[in-house]
């Protein structure tokens, strides 16, 4: 949990939209879903009077601004923000003078940060619409204000969440998204697009070109890599970017020949160690089973050959999101259960139930292959500094999802960024990861990711600084969302919302 043993401000007046009652039809392949959702009130938020001016200022001063591109600190700074922009960086003096009206915040002499992105997660569950937009707020909470949604059976929906967080309509972290994925007929996935020829893929593009996706997202379930690949080449030729998994009878320059532009999750850069087109051409020739070949290419792992892989991937400009998280919870499930996590009271038993599916999927390994688990997590773990240094894009995403077992929305960003820490990574590169990386990615850093002048305001104060230790990140003083302040004692109102819901909505289903 954050500290909340900090100075609190005032809260300024915002203007806080409430979310009205609103009946969203959503129809996917898989399931059909009458989305009810409920007004979300904030008790210790004031919001402005609908016939009050809608123009507002901030002045914090007394600010030590952490400049994300370099590293440098900016000491003893003031920021000024009209509306949702910043408006001027200077000292206190220059700005206080010109800006009487402003509301003046003293930081103490705390560390601005941008606003936290977490470059891949998943707002999923046909019947966890109420439970998703619960966790909005929590996200806010937690210094994160910008979500890349990863796909999911509720892609429309979460389009829509999309739209109506940008107009303030529903208070939430800002969302670029995939909406639904592409994948292979009959795959595992719920609610994806499932395309067995170049005809399925040209009519399903053209659908996610409709919907007005801010990427593309492609796994291999049951997906050939034949078509994978056209997939990949189509989807960048109609001017997206492309992300996925890696198909087992694929290379991964194969991908980064056709146009991917990032992979998600690290474990599939294992491959590099090793000689990757033996091994898809043994699977593609039916002479290697999926299995075996993932065994292969643990067994047989080479560090400098990885390396050279790394640096080939960065030449192609190819990004990793590594989201190790997860493998960390899972692989440690023996020394901790996470049954007294604190953070589970802002998750409801619906939610939480879906835990179980890959809790279950490991259950009975024996010491041997949990110990197998381990390994493999710590080796691709030890990956990420030799990745960063060989000029890959690192995105700091966690695949915070129902369906991934403690990997907490808001939170799990802040663990993802420990591990990179403890593995090597330095504190500097770990906020750019988590940051600029992001906003660079999805096209947006004329406008976010940064604290400059004309930016959108969106940023974190920090009781500690992170350059020192990244940990700090967790020591939140106040967020400023689309120049919106909540100072320490709302947040943790937010939090406590979020624990009222999720009592709410356990009370009243029978499931």
């Amino acid at each position: 949990m954050m500290n909340n043993n900090v100075l609190h401000q005032s809260l300024l007046p915002l203007q806080i939209t409430k979310l009205p009652y609103m009946n969203n039809l959503f129809s996917g392949k898989k399931n059909v879903v009458v989305a009810a959702i409920a007004i979300i009130l904030f008790a210790s938020f004031t919001p402005i009077p609908e016939s009050s001016s809608p123009t507002y200022s901030i002045l914090i001063y007394n600010v030590n601004i952490i400049d994300v591109t370099n590293g440098k600190i900016s000491a003893n700074k003031a920021i000024l923000i009209n509306n949702n922009r910043i408006a001027e960086i200077s000292d206190y003096a220059t700005l206080q003078s010109k800006n009487k009206q402003a509301q003046k915040i003293d930081a103490g002499g705390r560390y601005a940060i941008p606003g936290l992105w977490d470059m891949h997660v998943h707002i999923e569950g046909a019947n966890l619409v109420e439970d998703n937009i619960a966790l909005f707020p929590v996200y806010i909470a937690y210094g994160v204000t910008t979500v890349r949604d990863a796909a999911s059976d509720l892609g429309v929906q979460v389009l829509a969440w999309r739209d109506q967080i940008n107009k303030g309509e529903i208070f939430g972290p800002r969302i670029y998204t995939a909406g639904i994925k592409l994948e292979g007929i009959n795959s595992i996935w719920k609610g994806d697009m499932e395309i067995a020829n170049e005809q399925d893929l040209k009519q399903k593009l053209d659908s996610l070109i409709g919907y007005k996706v801010d990427f593309i997202k492609i796994t291999e379930n049951t997906l050939s890599g034949e078509l994978f690949q056209k997939a990949v080449i189509a989807s960048k030729k109609s001017g997206f970017k492309v992300t996925g998994h890696v198909p087992i009878d694929l290379t991964i320059n194969d991908l980064a020949n056709a146009g991917f532009s990032g992979i998600e999750h690290a474990s599939y850069l294992v491959r590099l160690g090793s000689d990757e087109q033996s091994t898809a051409n043994e699977v593609k020739n039916g002479k290697l089973s999926r299995a075996d070949a993932n065994r292969r290419y643990y067994e047989n792992f080479d560090q400098q050959k990885a390396i050279q892989g790394y640096a080939e991937l960065a030449r192609k400009n190819v990004a990793i999101c590594p989201t190790l998280i997860g493998s960390r919870q899972l692989a440690y499930l023996d020394v901790d259960n996470h049954l007294q996590d604190e953070y589970l009271q802002y998750l409801t038993k619906r939610f939480k139930a879906n835990y179980e599916w890959r809790i279950q999927r490991q259950a009975g390994e024996t010491k041997e292959q949990i110990q197998q688990r381990k390994n493999n997590y710590e080796l691709i773990a030890k990956q990420i500094p030799l990745i960063q240094n060989s000029g890959m894009v690192i995105l700091a995403g966690t695949d915070a999802a129902a369906l991934n077992s403690f990997i907490y929305p808001g939170l799990a960003l802040h663990q993802e960024m420990e591990i990179f820490q403890k593995a090597g990574m330095s504190p500097l590169a770990i906020l750019q990861s988590a940051t600029i990386n992001g906003a660079k990615f999805m096209g947006v850093s004329d406008s976010l990711a940064t604290i400059a002048p004309g930016k959108i305001a969106d940023i974190v104060l920090l009781n500690e600084n992170p350059l020192t230790n990244i940990s700090a990140t967790k020591n939140i003083y106040a967020v400023i969302k689309n120049g919106k302040y909540y100072d320490r004692s709302s947040l943790d109102g937010l939090l406590e919302t979020a624990k009222k819901k999720r009592i709410e909505l356990d009370a009243k289903r029978t499931d």
